[in-house]
């Protein structure tokens, strides 16, 4: 296979070639990761924290230097980059630092009356070998959150850079620089073909986020060997934003969380949903403010805080597919009120708002994956809702207004995984949420309780003493025993519920059981 080339989005620059692996390599890989495994597996909680803690520290310790690589490679603002990139790792190990024992440990569950004398268990043991399979947008977040998780529920991992944002290198000296585990993480360069040569060495579980295209052949690919999969897959996020708001507030939130990091976020605003009432009022402020954002004109500008806003597109081939939606979208009757085409030659496509959308549009059903902020009317909150539901995905969304009953009404009626309200985005701030998304944009949960445990094998229990007794329910059957279970269910289940039957019968169950017991 040809090796990837990787350029400078800013630039165009060739920054560097990276060789893809082959199967040999991949067959390695998995050598290793399964006879590590078993060493990560037999560290406690607390050490595997301990191993992850080593992490931000390095992260800490190198950061300008890793920001400086993290825009050459992605495009981003230096500030994007440390917002939602390192800031974000940071503060996910800083939360399971203190959290991640207690999610971990054993734990005790209710036991029927019917099974008395006998203790019921949930433990949680490691799934074995994890693959990773990473998006270009946030190539280090979305490489280490998930990669760690698995690590600390006592996995292996397996870890695939995107082919467009791979930073070669660079996970490897966060992982041996800090002195992080040995081999615990493996990092794998290649492209499409490389992933599904990691998708046919029959991981225990699979990790992956992009596109629905992408999640749907993984799946496919995974469902030979029942290989279980968690899909991240985008989305088509609304805001909707009621009467009651303050405007100001709410413009400057909904046009940061439509722009920052040029769009590129699974979790960016897509469709921007305003009651007809204040409208106007609110695109104006919205046109005002996208007047005085800055778009990065050069690499140090984007290196340089406080220089430019809004950094550049990562891959070419999502600028064609935003141009595209945004041609369908004029042809139909639409208007482009700010932006609308790149700087020719260049990935640098300025904030664009367009109003005048009909619902047809590709615009409104297609991921844009760019810095595109499309205003629609709405006139009633069940107007409002049922235009947010209207997609294929469910990934997040965001409700605007001072009547937080309203606003939380219509949070739990729309059809996705994360909702903010009076923000945008805000979900994935904090670590104790679970992330992830319904119909198209995906299934399964990470981060939070349930992002440890979906790395889990979620393992039940029963604990009995090993005496005389012969359970009733065990050979032979008879009429008998058959009567008194009758006796018990009444006693147990028919209301008012009689403790003194259910204790008789009980009693006389468990005589009869070892009165028939097979001799």
């Amino acid at each position: 296979m040809n090796n990837l080339r990787i350029n400078n989005p800013i630039t165009g620059q060739l920054l560097y070639e990276v060789a893809q692996a082959d199967s040999a390599r991949i067959q390695q890989v998995y050598r290793d990761a399964h006879r590590v495994q078993l060493q990560v597996a037999a560290l406690t909680v607390q050490q595997r924290v301990l191993e992850m803690v080593k992490i931000s520290d390095y992260l800490l310790a190198h950061q300008e230097e890793l920001l400086e690589r993290l825009v050459c490679e992605t495009g981003k603002t230096r500030f994007d980059a440390l917002s939602t990139e390192l800031f974000e790792i940071c503060d996910l190990i800083d939360t399971y630092r203190d959290s991640a024992p207690r999610i971990l440990a054993d734990r005790t569950v209710h036991t029927p009356l019917v099974l008395m004398g006998k203790k019921s268990k949930v433990v949680f043991e490691p799934l074995g070998v994890v693959l990773v399979i990473v998006p270009w947008n946030y190539p280090l977040y979305q490489g280490l959150v998930p990669s760690l998780l698995a690590f600390l529920a006592g996995n292996a991992v397996i870890l695939k850079p995107s082919e467009n944002s791979p930073l070669e290198g660079m996970l490897e000296s966060i992982l041996e620089g800090s002195g992080f585990f040995p081999a615990a993480i493996q990092v794998v360069y290649g492209d499409r073909q490389v992933g599904e040569m990691l998708v046919e060495g029959r991981p225990d579980k699979i990790h992956f986020t992009g596109s629905q295209r992408g999640g749907r052949q993984v799946l496919q690919a995974a469902a030979k060997n029942l290989v279980p999969v968690d899909l991240e897959l985008g989305g088509k996020d609304p805001a909707i934003v009621f009467e009651d708001v303050n405007i100001e507030k709410t413009a400057n939130g909904v046009v940061w969380a439509a722009f920052t990091h040029a769009g590129q976020s699974c979790t960016s605003i897509e469709r921007c949903y305003v009651q007809k009432s204040i409208y106007t009022s609110f695109l104006a402020e919205v046109l005002r403010i996208v007047e005085n954002l800055r778009l990065s004109a050069s690499l140090e500008q984007s290196l340089q805080v406080g220089e430019s806003d809004i950094g550049c597109l990562t891959v070419e081939f999502q600028a064609k597919i935003i141009e595209d939606q945004l041609k369908d979208a004029v042809e139909k009757g639409a208007r482009i009120l700010a932006g609308g085409s790149r700087e020719p030659g260049s990935l640098r496509f300025p904030p664009t708002v367009v109003v005048d959308l009909k619902p047809e549009m590709k615009l409104l059903t297609e991921e844009t994956f760019g810095p595109v902020l499309p205003l629609v009317k709405f006139t009633t909150e069940a107007e409002a809702v049922q235009l947010a539901n209207d997609t294929p995905y469910g990934l997040s969304a965001s409700v605007w207004s001072k009547d937080l009953r309203r606003a939380e009404r219509v949070a739990r009626a729309l059809q996705v995984g994360n909702v903010s309200i009076n923000n945008h985005m805000l979900t994935e701030g904090n670590a104790s949420l679970p992330f992830g998304g319904v119909k198209s944009s995906g299934f399964g949960r990470y981060k939070g309780e349930w992002g440890l445990h979906t790395f889990c094998n979620i393992k039940a229990i029963m604990l009995g003493p090993n005496d005389k007794a012969i359970e009733p329910h065990w050979y032979p059957q008879s009429a008998a025993k058959y009567a008194l279970f009758n006796r018990l269910e009444a006693a147990l289940f028919r209301r008012p519920r009689s403790w003194l039957k259910f204790l008789s019968a009980g009693l006389a169950l468990t005589s009869q059981g070892n009165k028939e017991k097979i001799r």
